[in-house]
């Protein structure tokens, strides 16, 4: 049966178009999948997705880079998604500055529990120094994360690898765990998913409006530059 689909897949693959079709139909067919359960964490969408695609990958036989050859459009506009993100960062700067003492006390502790827990994590469980400091940038948007990965000696591919992950964790639970606790401020729900989820998280809380949209973004923003400057410290001390 597998060879058969192979087969008839075989022609189609190398055309890009394709691989676009694939991927962007596997999102919205995860997005009706995601309302159809009354938006349970585990159907998030993200996740879903990811799943779909690569069971079509796994399945038909292509290999990896001919996949990103076709689909790498989806990957380019991951950076004016996140561009875009400014437009509701700069309609609500009167919000943000207004609360900029509990933002940097926020910031700072996220930042640190992130970096310190992963590499923490690690340690306990005796894994190599290599792998506890792909860790340590988990929580900061994927390309940031890889660069910091590589300049402290972690790998790169497993820090993209928890960063996604980490990030479709905190889209699936991370509103549901703060309206529990009885927080509903749209800008602390925006704050948390751009710090602990980046863009995913992000993605996920702007559907409460451009107040969390905004705080999303500089939560981004802001947890990128401290964990890029932060973590090279703390490996240069840990050896």
């Amino acid at each position: 049966m597998i060879d058969a689909i192979e087969a008839a897949w075989s022609p189609l693959a190398p055309t890009p178009l394709l691989w676009i079709v694939v991927t962007v139909g596997a999102f919205l067919l995860a997005k009706r999948l995601n309302r159809a359960c009354n938006g349970a964490a585990m159907a998030n969408p993200v996740l879903v997705a990811i799943l779909l695609t690569a069971a079509v990958v796994l399945v038909t036989g292509v290999p990896y880079p001919t996949y990103f050859a076709g689909a790498q459009f989806v990957n380019f506009l991951l950076g004016p998604a996140t561009v875009a993100l400014a437009v509701p960062l700069a309609r609500n700067i009167r919000h943000i500055k207004s609360s900029s003492v509990g933002l940097g006390l926020a910031l700072a502790v996220g930042s640190l529990v992130s970096i310190c827990s992963g590499i923490g994590l690690v340690w306990v469980l005796g894994g190599s120094r290599a792998v506890a400091l792909s860790m340590a940038p988990k929580n900061v948007t994927t390309p940031i994360a890889i660069a910091v990965s590589q300049q402290i000696g972690g790998v790169p591919a497993l820090t993209a690898t928890l960063a996604i992950v980490g990030g479709i964790f905190a889209a699936a639970i991370g509103r549901r765990l703060l309206t529990i606790l009885g927080i509903d401020d749209h800008r602390t729900h925006g704050f948390v998913a751009g710090v602990v989820g980046s863009g995913v998280a992000a993605a996920e809380v702007s559907s409460l409006g451009g107040l969390a949209a905004a705080f999303a973004a500089l939560g981004i923003a802001l947890n990128g530059v401290v964990t890029a400057l932060l973590t090279p410290l703390l490996a240069v001390f840990w050896h």
